[in-house]
């Protein structure tokens, strides 16, 4: 390669909690402007912030998932700085001390196995308003509904190295705060936004290049778009031997292009120091090993587990714990039905392109993993054939009832009495001379031909092992 590419990124999390990181205001999306932010939030005098104990346990268990040091003693601190939707001028933050660090995540980008990246930190802090440039003419809004909202800010080492790499990092990280259940990740809603830092430089060279750092990125698609752009742009100024300037940008996905927006920012511009109004945040150790015991199985444990346990391959036990919810699915269709291979295969596949038809999270999925369970026994049992399965499946989707009863009262039930088969296979092959005559002179294709007369005949609800059986029995005599 002619440049070796060097990315962090910088993943702002809003964790999950009912109230603000510092007053007790709604953090409920969806508000009208204005009407969730208090005397706290918008800076009066006189107010005094109290941390929220939920996030703080929120921001400790990610450290635990991620194996990082979670600090028995961290300080907050104030980042000063001046914009319209910064009431206080300034935004409580950590610095020095942050309440995690190091840590890592494992990331697998398309077609790369897995790597580890590792986590320089993940500090607690407030966030800011939100600045709308469109709701007025002539004129920019402040809506201040945000402004105190928690926010965990994760960063990874830069040791990153393409495009796809950070984006399979973003998603690896919102997989594990939606796992562990300290932040809902709806991206659409501000919940989980990027800022992603990037340099190129000689593969031989001994330090890194210039960095730049792309602000704002709030999906996974536009860290990629915005990281391939700056990578093109960095490289077409170091080959006229330019200098790459360090700032930070913004990227514009209808002109799929960064732009400047304002010199980049060293820790000194903010003038950082300890929070007066803020004791130091101590956490002991009972705190953090009650965490511990309520951590559940991380994402990265139950693949493993379903490989060596179920004997799922890696591809099918990585898509089934994307999320927490889908290895939930699974593991109670898996139990109800009796065949972790055949829920497996449903989960991946019917119900899946189910869902995605209907643009449906699994939790909101029109037919529950016990129902499902119930469908696949009787499947397994011989009661409905593959196809079968299917017409019923979709019965339950469109809210007909439970399988049993739909296979009742649509006389689905598969035929597996070889007496009663008997009869029709014979018939068949009665009516079928000249193609039992092409058998009997070597057609094998032609045997095809006489399962699916069979089928159509028992309007697809024979057995087609028991079919099979006989019909070889009868082409033998």
């Amino acid at each position: 390669m002619e440049f070796e590419v060097v990315i962090g990124l910088e993943i702002h999390v809003q964790l999950a909690t009912r109230s603000k990181m510092f007053s007790g205001a709604s953090t409920v999306f969806g508000a009208g402007p204005n009407t969730q932010a208090c005397l706290v939030d918008l800076g009066f005098p006189g107010t005094l912030p109290v941390a929220n104990r939920e996030a703080v346990a929120m921001a400790a268990r990610f450290g635990l998932a991620t194996g990082g040091r979670v600090a028995e003693r961290s300080i907050f601190a104030r980042k000063n700085y001046f914009y319209p939707d910064l009431p206080k001028g300034y935004q409580i933050s950590q610095y020095e001390l942050p309440v995690v660090s190091g840590g890592a995540v494992e990331v697998a980008a398309p077609e790369q196995p897995p790597r580890t990246i590792e986590l320089t930190r993940a500090h607690l802090e407030e966030d800011a308003g939100k600045s709308l440039h469109d709701a007025l003419p002539n004129a920019t809004g402040v809506d201040l509904n945000r402004a105190g909202a928690p926010l965990l800010e994760i960063v990874t080492e830069p040791q990153l190295r393409s495009p796809e790499e950070a984006g399979a990092c973003m998603r690896s990280i919102h997989q594990l705060v939606t796992w562990i259940g300290i932040s809902d990740g709806a991206m659409q809603e501000g919940s989980m936004r990027c800022d992603a830092n990037i340099s190129l430089k000689k593969p031989d060279a001994p330090k890194l290049g210039v960095r730049t750092e792309i602000k704002n990125l709030n999906s996974f698609r536009f860290v990629e778009r915005a990281l391939r752009c700056e990578i093109r742009r960095q490289g077409e100024v170091l080959r006229e031997n330019g200098e790459v300037i360090q700032e930070t940008r913004l990227y514009d996905s209808r002109l799929d292009a960064t732009r400047p927006m304002r010199d980049k920012e060293e820790a000194n511009d903010y003038r950082y120091f300890p929070d007066p109004d803020l004791p130091p945040l101590t956490l002991d150790s009972g705190f953090l090993d009650e965490l511990r015991r309520t951590l559940p199985e991380l994402p990265q444990a139950r693949r493993k587990r379903f490989e060596r346990d179920y004997g799922l391959s890696a591809e099918d036990a990585r898509r089934l714990c994307e999320s927490r919810a889908t290895a939930d699915y699974f593991e109670a269709a898996g139990r109800a039905c009796g065949d972790m291979a055949l829920a497996a295969r449903w989960v991946t596949g019917d119900l899946a392109a189910a869902l995605n038809r209907d643009a449906l999270d699994i939790d909101a999925s029109r037919v529950g993993a016990g129902e499902l369970g119930v469908l696949l026994a009787r499947m397994r049992e011989g009661a409905l054939s593959g196809k079968l399965g299917k017409e019923v499946f979709q019965a339950m989707w469109s809210g007909e009832g439970g399988a049993d009863d739909i296979i009742a009262s649509r006389g689905l039930k598969q035929i597996s009495d070889a007496g009663a088969l008997e009869g029709i296979v014979d018939d068949v092959l009665a009516r079928h001379s000249e193609q039992l005559r092409q058998y009997r002179e070597g057609n094998a294709r032609v045997f095809g031909f006489f399962v699916g007369q069979v089928m159509r005949a028992t309007r697809g609800q024979a057995n087609p092992a028991i079919v099979n059986e006989l019909l070889r029995k009868r082409l033998e005599k």
